[in-house]
């Protein structure tokens, strides 16, 4: 017998229970035979469903024409971004260049998706087109190119005219502008008026309650709204100047403003009349509309005895 024998013995030899459960025909002491349970035969179910059906090939997903897709996903986000930093570089100077890259950006057929980069570019327009005078003309000007050189080929399936027809191009943009207009100025007017100082019981629960301490985040916020609100009256005035809006609709918004003047947040329907007024007020002044401008100024007369509004009725008479 060989070293490797002497040393582990019989490699072929097994113990006696090995070799029972390797053979379970072979009985067990005490006639006990072996449990069947787990030995289950090809096309036997296997809870509710048969082991055929779980061996079957399944068909591949089918790619639909609405899918996620990363890349446009990622190509709307680089758009966005370039849009964004072409109009803080937005000049009159540089008009020309800036302008058509938007649109070009806008019109590339393989980033539009439910006019996805339409709605973007509109609504960063918009955003920067309420937040100061001096660009206001500018940001309009952009808008009227943009109504008047976006493809047709930009449409929204979701946005039809009056007679069922889908609205596409610059007619298309338009409608996002004006939409988002007409939100921010509903969104203005349900703002409540809010002070910006606090008792002190308001504020730390100590003292009295007689002093007064001033919330500086609540007044910036309130002067941070109140320049977005006017800015937005000014830049509506701006399209009508431009023929984007029609005159009708300048009169709607006069007659509305007027209407909050007799509430309590009269103050601030003046402020805007104001601003609207003196932006479009000399258009608005023709001898077929001369009646209902007598109007409205006999309407701000109500307001002389405040001195607000007495500065109001002022830079209106000067139009």
């Amino acid at each position: 017998m060989s070293n490797r024998s002497v040393l582990f013995g019989d490699l072929s030899l097994e113990p006696a229970g090995v070799q029972e459960m390797a053979n379970p025909s072979v009985p067990r002491p005490g006639n006990r035979t072996r449990s069947k349970r787990g030995e289950k035969k090809a096309g036997k179910l296997v809870g509710s469903q048969p082991i055929a059906l779980l061996t079957e090939s399944v068909a591949p997903l089918q790619a639909t024409a609405n899918r996620w897709d990363r890349t446009a996903v990622q190509n709307i986000d680089t758009g966005v971004r370039m849009v964004r930093s072409l109009l803080n570089k937005l000049a009159p100077d540089n008009f020309d260049s800036v302008s058509n890259q938007i649109i070009s950006w806008i019109n590339k057929p393989e980033q539009e998706r439910d006019s996805i980069s339409l709605q973007q570019a509109t609504r960063l327009i918009f955003e920067h087109s309420i937040t100061g005078d001096l660009m206001t003309p500018v940001f309009a000007e952009l808008c009227r190119r943009m109504m008047g050189r976006i493809s047709p080929s930009v449409q929204d399936g979701s946005v039809r005219d009056s007679e069922g027809k889908p609205i596409a191009g610059g007619q298309l943009f338009r409608k996002y502008l004006l939409g988002r207009c007409q939100e921010d100025f509903e969104q203005w007017w349900s703002i409540e008026p809010s002070s910006a100082t606090v008792s002190d019981d308001q504020g730390k629960g100590k003292g009295s309650g007689h002093r007064i301490a001033f919330d500086f985040d609540a007044y910036d916020a309130a002067q941070k709204a109140k320049q977005q609100s006017l800015g937005l009256i000014k830049f509506v005035g701006e399209l009508f100047k431009l023929k984007m809006l029609t005159e009708r609709i300048m009169h709607e918004h006069v007659k509305r403003l007027l209407e909050k003047c007799d509430g309590y947040k009269g103050e601030k329907a003046v402020e805007g009349l104001r601003k609207l007024l003196l932006t479009i007020g000399a258009l608005l002044d023709i001898p077929k509309a001369r009646a209902r401008m007598d109007v409205y100024f006999q309407r701000l007369k109500v307001w002389q005895g405040n001195r607000t509004s007495a500065h109001v009725c002022t830079s209106c008479c000067r139009i």
